[in-house]
């Protein structure tokens, strides 16, 4: 009897087993709840979406409609169409919709009101679509962690009401067209984390109450135009890892309390209005990774970091910056751009031109000459007239004009001479993708047919600032023309259609074009736009800088493509070109003796001298005179055989 107890016991544990293992496969298996179904449907609506199938359950159906990512190479590699239940909320077998992700599906609706019907959403991402709108009241009632609605058509002030959401730990509207100022009402979100208000048309300080944002590791305020100086709150963002400041609108100087933000891996500020700064105080930033303070007026030396040992990317191009170029700069195997500064001649190191180290223009002599001192070619051998570079591109023809190929992949801090003539300087890195040589190379998206459509097939783009050099030019003025052509965005209805690609174009160190737009100039995307300029050489060197002052988007339609693009760069001199001494004279002996020769001939044939010279009693009166003067053989061998004829 006890063994009989015993596998009764064991019995009814196995079957108490079955019956739990089969309530829990209910639940997994369950189905959406009626309302958030109808609450789909709306929401489909709302979007312009037209895919989703409510024929099958959105929660437990394989069907491709509902929980797909990119699934054929035709579509955006973000592509994203996910929707997740949860189906363990509540013990009846119903399941809930907890996020959604609508990710570059050319979506070109509203955002949807109707969201607010998913009571237990709690992650909406809906980045890389051409929704239009603001963003609907009815969202202030839920209770969301993450809204992402970055790289779309949305436009109107940022709603107060955001800040009712108080839930929030991550809040994305970059890359789209809201203006106005930012709403004190943010000061409410206590657990956000993340905070990226980048590439919109935001104007006014920024409110006090963000002190409130302790939480904080990520935020991004670039390209906007936002007045007033760097506040000094930021000091209160202990747990800060990523801070950008690129093309705000906001003033200078950088504050010092900015050194309390240890925790930093990211540090951008660029393009500062106002007074210059002082070098901040960043030796305690030991984890720090990447460092932009270009264009800042930064002012003095540069404080020693080198016990940064994280730090693989440092850009202080063009400011202000004197004294010696510090060691631990001249010893560092990261990339360093110290381009277009003050810094003593002197202290140069002994090899100027190394890969991840650029010194272009960075001493306070500004000699332009000093670019010999990275050539293998000694000075000059020869003036030249014209430069004909095809960007990016393969040598190439177009008409008469041969195009000089440019084809190196370039990199973060890179000066190279292409040509004995000609060469670049380049300087900058694709901020949030792993970047390869590449990525300063880019190709079209679509097919081109504008005239000459070789020269924009490929183009040369830089994340922050290019200078193309061209040397032993003969002195005078110069026709320049500069070939653009949007070749990366597409005219569909689509986050490729949104990019906004601006920067500013120098011709010898004056501005020749700012915030300049090529698809406003060219009236749309794929033509092809020639910017023409006079330019003055005098010391036999030409330069001509593109530089990136931080505005347009960045994000759009995907990392990696921002920053300036240029096709191809013509330089003429407004005058012939030197003709070659030697080449003149010989042309001259050359034309004096085909004519002797020709003179020869007609008197050897009697065509000139005979019949004039006895007409006019001068010069030679017979042939015979004439060909023995040439040869006296041939004249006597004349005469003999005339007479025999007679």
């Amino acid at each position: 009897m006890p063994r009989q107890a015993q596998n009764s016991r064991i019995s009814l544990t196995l079957i108490n087993l079955l019956l739990l293992l089969c309530i829990e496969v209910k639940a997994q298996a369950g189905h959406l709840a009626d309302d958030e179904v109808s609450a789909l449907r709306e929401i489909a609506d709302q979007l312009g979406k037209r895919n989703w199938n409510f024929k099958v359950d959105p929660c437990t159906s394989n069907n491709q409609s509902w929980p797909t990512t990119q699934v054929n190479s035709n579509q955006p590699f973000n592509y994203n169409n996910t929707l997740i239940c949860d189906c363990n909320l509540t013990n009846d077998g119903v399941c809930h919709v907890v996020q959604i992700f609508l990710k570059a599906q050319g979506l070109a609706g509203i955002l949807p009101p109707a969201l607010a019907k998913l009571h237990h959403l709690k992650i909406i991402n809906l980045n890389d679509n051409y929704l239009s709108g603001n963003i609907p009241e009815e969202w202030a009632s839920m209770q969301l962690e993450h809204l992402s609605i970055s790289t779309n058509n949305l436009s109107g002030p940022i709603p107060p009401y955001l800040g009712k959401i108080t839930t929030l730990k991550i809040l994305s509207i970059e890359g789209n067209q809201f203006s106005g100022t930012v709403p004190p009402a943010l000061g409410n979100l206590f657990y956000l984390e993340s905070l990226i208000l980048s590439a919109n048309n935001l104007t006014g300080e920024l409110p006090a109450t963000l002190i409130n944002l302790t939480k904080l590791i990520e935020f991004r305020i670039s390209s906007n135009n936002f007045t007033g100086r760097i506040p000094d709150f930021f000091q209160t963002w202990k747990q800060l890892q990523k801070l950008e400041i690129q093309a705000s609108g906001l003033e200078g100087p950088i504050p010092p309390s900015i050194s309390a933000l240890s925790t930093l891996t990211e540090l951008r500020i660029s393009d500062l209005f106002g007074e210059g700064s002082k070098f901040p105080s960043l030796h305690g930033m030991t984890n720090m990774s990447r460092l932009d303070l270009s264009f800042n007026k930064l002012e003095g030396n540069v404080p020693d970091l080198g016990g940064l040992a994280r730090l693989d990317y440092t850009f202080l191009t063009s400011n202000l910056l004197t004294g010696n170029i510090p060691e631990w700069i001249k010893n560092s195997t990261s990339n360093i751009d110290i381009s277009y500064n003050n810094f003593s001649k002197s202290s140069a190191p002994a090899s100027l031109c190394r890969d991840g180290l650029n010194l272009f223009k960075s001493s306070s002599s500004k000699d332009d000459l000093e670019l010999l001192e990275c050539l293998d070619e000694s000075p000059c051998s020869q003036d030249l007239s014209s430069l004909h570079i095809n960007c990016g591109g393969k040598e190439t023809t177009v008409g008469r004009i041969k195009y000089e190929g440019d084809e190196d992949p370039a990199g973060p801090t890179k000066y190279f001479h292409v040509k004995p003539n000609w060469g670049f300087s380049n300087t900058g890195h694709f901020w949030d993708i792993d970047n390869t040589p590449n990525d300063y190379l880019a190709n079209n998206v679509s097919v081109l047919t504008m005239e000459n459509f070789q020269l924009y097939t490929r183009a040369r783009l830089s994340p922050l600032s290019i200078t193309y050099y061209a040397r032993c030019l003969v002195n005078g003025n110069y026709t320049v023309k500069l070939h653009f052509a949007e070749i990366l965005f597409k005219s569909t209805i689509s986050s490729y259609s949104l990019g906004r690609r601006i920067f500013d174009v120098y011709i010898q160190e004056k501005l020749a074009l700012k915030d300049f737009n090529i698809e406003n100039e060219a009236q749309g995307f794929d033509k092809a736009i020639i910017k023409n300029f006079t330019a003055v050489v005098t010391n036999k060197v030409l330069m001509i800088r593109f530089h990136w002052a931080g505005k347009g988007t960045t994000t759009t339609p995907n990392r990696g493509i921002y920053g300036p693009l240029v096709s191809a760069i013509s330089v003429e001199s407004d005058r012939s070109p030197p003709v070659d001494g030697k080449i003149v004279v010989g042309v001259i002996v050359s034309v004096l003796l085909l004519i002797f020769m020709i003179l020869g001939i007609l008197w050897w044939k009697g065509c000139i001298g005979g019949r004039i010279s006895r007409e006019k009693g001068h010069g030679f009166t017979t042939k015979r005179e004439f060909d023995e003067l040439v040869d006296p053989e041939l004249g006597s061998e004349f005469i003999k055989k005339r007479h025999y004829n007679d």
